[in-house]
């Protein structure tokens, strides 16, 4: 499991003096980041490689407060991946300083060709060091299927 430290700030709090939905969305976005580049994932390999995540969807769940000044530790275990590592999903824990659970999220996404802005597989070098990171319980070789499991279509208003 990989962890990150942060505490919560002035801005990561909203009107009920609890941290902010967003915050949560910041910190989680923060410690995929430290993971990634802990990887080799740096702003220069993946602008040379045109490549990018993006997220398809956040599920959170919500089980304590959290408030200013608070340490907070975010964690990240990879659940699933595809075999040619396009798909990914990340679960997210936070915790308190005691260790005690206060919220948790599930993250799928892919790699997009920055150029081409489509969904592309991972090189071998990005695909072997994602081979290298320890599987979560209940650990998933991912398909596209996968992705769509919760069948939401866009809405057009056209």
């Amino acid at each position: 499991m990989y962890l990150k430290d942060f505490e919560i700030r002035w801005s990561d709090v909203d009107a009920n003096r609890h941290m902010a939905n967003s915050a949560y969305l910041n910190f989680m976005s923060h410690t995929r980041m430290a993971f990634l580049l802990e990887l080799g994932f740096d702003q220069k390999s993946m602008a040379i490689h045109n490549l990018g995540p993006v997220v398809f969807h956040e599920h959170m769940y919500y089980y304590r407060e959290a408030f200013l000044g608070k340490p907070v530790k975010v964690s990240l275990e990879l659940m699933g991946l595809s075999e040619d590592g396009m798909f990914f999903e990340f679960h997210h824990d936070f915790y308190d300083d005691k260790g005690v659970n206060f919220a948790h999220c599930e993250v799928m996404g892919a790699w997009i060709d920055l150029k081409t802005r489509s969904l592309t597989p991972l090189e071998n070098n990005f695909l072997e060091a994602f081979n290298k990171v320890p599987r979560a319980a209940g650990f998933k070789v991912l398909t596209r299927e996968d992705t769509r499991k919760f069948g939401r279509r866009p809405k057009e208003l056209v």
